[in-house]
């Protein structure tokens, strides 16, 4: 029987290899992007402390989201969650892809994040 390969097994193994050099502290919080199959999380953690500074997802957004591509709720999340980041003084973050391959949907949150005046 041939069994099927756990593709989320395997990002969660590449997230922690990253997740060693990537750090955030309050000065550069980490953008931490999530993305399920039907929606798009975005979260502003400050590890030190161990605090969510500030987040964003398309579940939240669903009614401002309706009838958009999920590249383009990506965009509209990313957006909003550097909005939020910008608001408490947080001009600069580091990007933490969450293992998954920087295209798609995790590329539109960071494009979104950067229109908004977020420093990577």
């Amino acid at each position: 029987m041939i069994s099927k390969m756990d593709k989320n097994a395997d990002r969660k193994i590449r997230h922690a290899r990253v997740r060693k050099k990537v750090y955030g502290t309050c000065l550069k919080p980490r953008f931490n992007v999530y993305r399920s199959t039907r929606y798009i999380y975005v979260q502003v953690i400050d590890d030190v402390n161990g605090k969510t500074l500030a987040a964003a997802n398309s579940l939240q957004m669903a009614d401002k989201l309706k009838g958009k591509t999920k590249c383009e709720q990506a965009k509209a999340v990313g957006f909003a969650a550097a909005e939020a980041a910008m608001k408490q003084g947080i001009t600069e973050v580091v990007f933490d892809r969450g293992g998954y391959i920087y295209t798609g949907r995790v590329k539109q949150v960071a494009e979104g994040a950067r229109e908004a005046g977020l420093k990577f």
